[in-house]
């Protein structure tokens, strides 16, 4: 596909897709690691945090704990892990300051220009299981120019929920068809195509760490496969 033909629309994974968040949390955990003595092998520490995620959103999905926003599990995971690495001795405001790390993560180094590439065509959000005031101070932090902060808060479903995908198409008063998912992740894309959504797939080889990248090969079945965000605004005919 070369010529995109009534998108008006693209919403965009955030964690993994637009921000390196294994880069920028072994970076905060070294700052921590450096200001408190703390000798942590920081990036186990950030895959670990990462690893808790699905399983925590699953216990909302089953109804174990009611809905959750991603902040609150991401401090219930943080928890967890403190322990497991035997970091003790962090105050309540200091555990609270590095939960909110994730508010602080840095794009890739293509993502805020093309995103504003992408922005003078077509409108751009976000559509990440991130609650709305994580999404707003990331964006405010790292340059992130989106027209649209939209959460699967919203929707009180996560993502791969298909209620999360169509649900973001009407409130861009979209159809899903007028809307591309763009994202790093493929159970995402293949979870927007069911919902009726376009697609991107954007690889991202270092979101794991060097040598860790999962599958990059191209999808046929979505309409785009890109190297990055210049790839993509050069496929859609942004200048």
């Amino acid at each position: 596909m070369t010529e995109p033909i009534n998108i008006k629309a693209l919403v965009f994974d955030v964690f993994g897709t637009v921000v390196d968040w294994r880069g920028s949390l072994i970076r905060e955990g070294r700052a921590l690691g450096k200001e408190r003595g703390l000798d942590i092998d920081w990036a186990a520490f950030a895959d670990a945090w990462r690893d808790g995620y699905q399983p925590a959103m699953q216990r909302v999905r089953s109804g174990e704990l009611p809905w959750t926003r991603i902040d609150a599990l991401h401090r219930m995971i943080l928890e967890d892990i403190l322990k497991s690495f035997g970091i003790r001795g962090l105050s309540k405001a200091a555990k609270d300051d590095f939960n909110f790390a994730w508010h602080r993560l840095r794009p890739w180094p293509d993502s805020v220009r093309g995103l504003r590439r992408l922005k003078r065509r077509f409108t751009i959000a976000t559509l990440s299981n991130g609650n709305v005031s994580l999404l707003s101070d990331m964006a405010r932090n790292a340059g992130l120019p989106w027209d649209v902060i939209l959460s699967a808060e919203m929707f009180h479903h996560y993502k791969p929920d298909l209620e999360v995908y169509r649900g973001a198409a009407a409130l861009l008063d979209a159809k899903p068809r007028e809307t591309l998912m763009v994202a790093a992740h493929k159970d995402d894309l293949r979870a927007a195509k069911r919902a009726g959504l376009r697609t991107a797939f954007i690889r991202r080889p270092l979101e794991y760490g060097r040598g860790k990248a999962g599958d990059l090969t191209d999808e046929p079945a979505f309409d785009f496969n890109c190297d990055d965000f210049g790839d993509l605004a050069d496929k859609l005919g942004c200048h």
